[in-house]
């Protein structure tokens, strides 16, 4: 099999997994929505969901060309996650048991560090999802899961829990759309942690799963662990062999360090703006 043909073979089962996602998703929907329960929950789902789909629709399209673009597109994508991350999904992991749910943020960092790692040694194989997108769908379900054993004491959907849903999940739709853009892979993969929160938390609910506070903690902490990884590694690296660096030297010389130094003030910058447009919009939520 030709290197074309095999390219179109993996972008054909990326849409296929995609679109199972998707279906399995409207199919618990339109169950839920029919019983005329968790309607709270719905909703919630569908922002989530509506939040890294429509993020990595814009990411697909974004240029890939231009190292500062690159730059600021991660940047502000990666500080939006460690905070959002840091200031939504920490505290409700340690809220629930302290210790068990830190515990579990450990090990969600641990893992997704393992995830990366093994990652690399299977990247010659033609698998459907990539590494960034599996660790994604991995906190998606992770996260649904506890969302929808604890759904009945989640506040409404209001302003604050839109912004807690969207600065995280837009963020890495967009920074994960833009990633598989650049290596020639579909974006359509990202269908599956899309609608993960949702199909998790929706079949959680139909078959209402009892858990307590440790569990609680343990799981969502290990989901908060997994994102926090993400987002650690979407941070734009100026470093040599760096994505960035290839798109900085493309047609110069590799050792103009000159270029690079740059684009590490812009790396820098675009990381807190990221993080301080989080924390303005909780502001002025509040």
């Amino acid at each position: 099999m030709s290197v074309t043909q095999s390219v179109a073979a993996a972008r054909s089962r990326t849409s296929w997994l995609g679109a199972v996602s998707l279906v399995a998703f409207l199919a618990l929907s339109a169950y839920v929505f029919s019983t005329g329960e968790a309607r709270k929950l719905l909703g919630i789902a569908w922002v989530a969901f509506a939040a890294m789909a429509g993020a990595a629709a814009v990411g697909a399209r974004a240029s890939t060309d231009h190292p500062t673009g690159l730059v600021w597109g991660y940047g502000l994508a990666s500080g939006a996650m460690v905070a959002s991350s840091a200031a939504f999904l920490v505290p409700q992991a340690i809220g629930y048991a302290a210790k068990p749910g830190g515990f579990g943020i450990a090990a969600g960092i641990l893992v997704g560090f393992g995830a990366h790692t093994i990652g690399h040694l299977v990247t010659h194989r033609d698998l459907p999802l990539d590494r960034t997108s599996a660790e994604l769908a991995a906190h998606s379900l992770t996260a649904g899961s506890i969302i929808g054993v604890v759904y009945t004491a989640m506040p409404d959907l209001g302003p604050l829990l839109g912004l807690a849903i969207v600065s995280h999940k837009g963020p890495a739709g967009y920074a994960a759309a833009r990633r598989l853009t650049a290596q020639g892979r579909s974006p359509m993969m990202l269908l599956l942690p899309s609608a993960g929160v949702g199909i998790a938390a929706l079949v959680v609910t139909i078959f209402s799963f009892p858990t307590g506070a440790t569990f609680r903690a343990v799981l969502f902490g290990f989901a908060a662990g997994i994102f926090l990884h993400v987002a650690m590694d979407f941070l734009p690296e100026c470093e040599t062999g760096s994505e960035v660096h290839a798109a900085a030297t493309r047609g110069l010389d590799d050792h103009d360090h000159g270029v690079l130094d740059r684009l590490r003030l812009h790396a820098v910058a675009s990381t807190a703006l990221g993080g301080v447009a989080v924390a303005s919009a909780w502001l002025l939520l509040q």
